[in-house]
């Protein structure tokens, strides 16, 4: 054999020689990773921006606020970015403080988390694992999953209310109360949920609450509580001094406008937080979103108008999608779910050609579904007038 030759095969790997591909790593993963799969946050967006330019694109698939932040929040970006060399404050204490005075709490009942996505995925980290079940409505927010098998736990899904439902696919909350057993660790809701956009009203919450027994702890998810606008809706907020095992998480990436800064908080007893605390990583908010935070908290008139302009828009949209004959879900959010029956995969991909994206839910069960988000005037405008070229 050449000097070439033997050098050559010294350099080939041997059969014995792992992979390291993604099956080889994921066999060496906590169990519960192993059969998890990534959030999937739909569309590559920035794709899309580069292919179609954004002034020609009607993204209505990520839920966000088409108008945007408070300018007050603009304005205490640009004045916080002479300290970008510094570390933020790693307890956010003068945004907890306003968090505190809007929601009648104490600073100590307050955690902030790189949204509440973080926060969400925490509790589960700190309060289940192996041999722990965690309970949450099927076609509850995916994130439930998610946090429950990355810690390790088992889920326990329970049906959702059928179609056929006053709140269709919403929670059923007598069934999620029967499913609470000996192992339950947590509980998790959103109200309203996403992608559904039902809700349930404060006496079913409470109904539900004295169920629960006081070592299971029930987290409600409120990420859309500001739009929500339906006479029997109620934040949780008001019952944590009642139901000290009620914790309650909100964003601001919603009604605030504020989707790109990833900031969210959680609500609940002192105990809690302080436990909370121990997992929670150093900085976890960085120091521009400290600052726009706690202005935008201060724009009230700004709020107010986007959750307004958000419930005429959502009205409109709903109502322009059943005169072309679709199921539109009840919903108090800012998105509404629409039933398109067996063509959705067609017809969602055909609006995407057009330049409208919209959120498919096959990842949650519905395949006969999308997700539409509320946009400005002008983006329902663009999407009712596609989707009359699609549904011709």
């Amino acid at each position: 054999m050449s000097q070439a030759a033997a050098q050559s095969q010294q350099a080939s790997p041997s059969s014995s020689t792992p992979a390291f591909d993604e099956a080889w790593f994921a066999a060496r993963a906590q169990p519960g990773v192993q059969r998890l799969k990534a959030y999937d946050p739909g569309h590559d967006l920035v794709a899309l921006r580069r292919r179609f330019g954004e002034a020609n694109l009607a993204e209505l698939g990520s839920n966000e606020n088409p108008y945007g932040p408070s300018p007050a929040a603009r304005e205490a970006i640009l004045e916080s970015l002479h300290a970008l060399h510094r570390y933020p404050d790693p307890l956010g204490a003068d945004l907890k403080r306003a968090l505190a005075a809007r929601h009648g709490v104490d600073v100590a009942q307050l955690q902030l988390g790189n949204g509440s996505h973080e926060l969400l995925m925490q509790l589960a980290q700190v309060f289940a694992g192996p041999g722990d079940e965690v309970v949450f409505s099927r076609y509850g927010f995916a994130v439930f999953a998610l946090a429950t098998q990355c810690a390790g736990a088992s889920m326990r899904v329970v049906e959702a209310l059928p179609r056929d439902a006053a709140m269709p696919c919403g929670h059923d909350l007598d069934a999620i109360a029967a499913a609470i057993g000996p192992q339950t660790r947590l509980v998790y809701l959103a109200n309203p949920n996403n992608p559904t956009g039902t809700w349930f009203g404060r006496e079913a919450m409470i109904a539900f609450l004295e169920r629960v027994p006081p070592q299971v702890i029930v987290v409600m998810d409120e990420a859309y509580a500001e739009m929500a606008d339906a006479p029997d809706y109620a934040s949780a907020v008001s019952l944590l001094d009642r139901y000290r095992n009620l914790a309650v998480t909100r964003t601001f990436s919603k009604a605030y406008g504020l989707a790109g800064l990833r900031v969210g908080y959680l609500i609940a007893q002192p105990g809690l937080i302080a436990v909370m605390d121990r997992a929670r990583e150093s900085f976890n908010v960085n120091g521009p979103a400290l600052a726009a935070c706690e202005a935008a908290l201060g724009d009230v008139a700004h709020l107010d108008w986007a959750c307004a302009r958000n419930a005429e828009q959502r009205a409109a949209l709903a109502d322009a999608l059943t005169r072309r004959g679709l199921r539109v879900f009840p919903s108090q959010t800012n998105f509404v779910l629409v039933e398109f029956g067996a063509r959705t995969p067609q017809i969602e991909a055909t609006l995407v050609e057009l330049g409208v994206i919209l959120r498919p839910m096959g990842g949650y069960g519905l395949p006969d579904c999308l997700r539409i988000s509320v946009g400005s005037p002008d983006d329902n405008r663009r999407l009712l007038s596609a989707l009359d070229r699609v549904l011709a």
